[in-house]
């Protein structure tokens, strides 16, 4: 299909979304996010002090939401759980990929919009975010299925009022990111929602759904969303794919010193929506499903050494790290893509696990010691 030229390699780390400059970070270079992490705890302490506050500053939480389609319901069950329970906390920094990106603004803005998660992910179904394409338009279109129903649903949910409530809480001082790979240039994008939603921008809205749509968009499944930038004037489109196909969960990139950011004690939650353990089963001799199995893999492979890395950051400045993730116990098989009774069973299994209080682990897999 026909569409702008791509980027040049030597212009990608310049290039901006016409009208919105600095709402993005390209890895690696990630010095305008240490910029804008310093702002925000900045307006978190003016905040503070709004309130009669002058002590030192109060702990804070991350939550990281990963990746998993269908499964992002455990993801919602636990968090409209934890609600309950009575413990969950105000999320200072929120991150999310693909499933996770559509968690992650109720997550942000907290437990008032459980209702809102929790219908998200019990009351839809296949067709509620896909429609497959024949086989004509499968072979030489873009995608297998048309992501006109996901855009109806993203739609549907982010709302110019979720706008103004996210753009409320980034002025007290807290930050929502999003990641999108870049298909183009292999690299992963991180999209500050909070400062687009506070930028009042009338294309704000609509360049958030479209975000939130390419985190979601599996390369190949789904079609990607070409984001219009420019360079010096000059008109050019970005090809932006899942953005788990570059990283399955991410606290901020690694390359930000959190010590240097927020010097005081820091809590660091991951759901992974994902079972950890490795899942055995006779593959097909046949070229779709050893594919298909091969992908699968890698995926379930860089998952856990995402969160390898959200360790050894947390580590290293001392913070805590608490990881979440499906049980091992839970074995309903997935009859299709975004089954609605699949989900609704992992929706309640998150949720029960949040109503008792989640025995949240403290290392990734192989480093419990157990």
């Amino acid at each position: 299909m026909a569409r702008l030229p791509s980027v040049p390699r030597e212009l990608q780390y310049e290039a901006s979304v016409p009208g919105m400059p600095g709402i993005r970070y390209r890895a690696p270079r990630i010095d305008d996010l240490m910029k804008d992490l310093f702002i925000t705890v900045e307006r978190e302490k003016a905040e503070m002090r709004r309130d009669g506050y002058s002590g030192k500053l109060l702990p804070i939480s991350f939550l990281a939401i990963s990746g998993g389609g269908e499964n992002g319901a455990f993801g919602a069950g636990l968090l409209v759980g934890w609600t309950e329970h009575g413990d969950r906390p105000e999320f200072n920094f929120v991150t999310g990929v693909s499933t996770g990106a559509l968690i992650a603004p109720f997550a942000f803005l907290g437990p008032s919009y459980d209702a809102q998660l929790k219908r998200l992910y019990t009351e839809i179904t296949a067709k509620d975010v896909m429609e497959l394409r024949g086989v004509v338009g499968a072979l030489f279109d873009d995608s297998l299925a048309d992501n006109l129903p996901l855009k109806k649903l993203v739609e549907a949910n982010i709302t110019q009022d979720v706008l103004d409530a996210i753009a409320e809480e980034s002025r007290k001082g807290r930050l929502l990111l999003v990641a999108t790979t870049d298909l183009d240039a292999q690299r992963t994008v991180y999209w500050n929602i909070t400062l687009m939603a506070e930028s009042r921008n009338p294309k704000a809205l609509d360049l958030i759904r479209e975000i939130l749509v390419a985190s979601a968009a599996i390369p190949g499944a789904l079609p990607p969303v070409m984001i219009d930038v420019e360079v010096g004037g000059k008109a050019y489109q970005e090809m932006h794919v899942d953005g788990g196909t570059t990283q399955q969960v991410f606290l901020l990139p690694a390359e930000v010193a959190l010590a240097e950011v927020v010097r005081r004690e820091r809590t660091v939650y991951v759901i992974r929506n994902s079972r950890l353990d490795v899942t055995s089963t006779e593959v097909p001799r046949d070229a779709l499903s050893i594919a298909g199995r091969a992908i699968a893999s890698l995926i379930q492979t860089q998952g856990v050494g995402d969160l390898y890395r959200i360790a050894e950051q947390t580590r290293r400045v001392g913070a805590k790290f608490r990881l979440a993730y499906i049980p091992g116990s839970f074995d309903k098989p997935l009859p299709q893509a975004f089954d609605r009774a699949y989900m609704n069973e992992l929706f309640i299994v998150g949720y029960k696990l949040g109503v008792a209080g989640y025995p949240w682990a403290t290392k990734p897999p192989g480093l419990a010691g157990d």
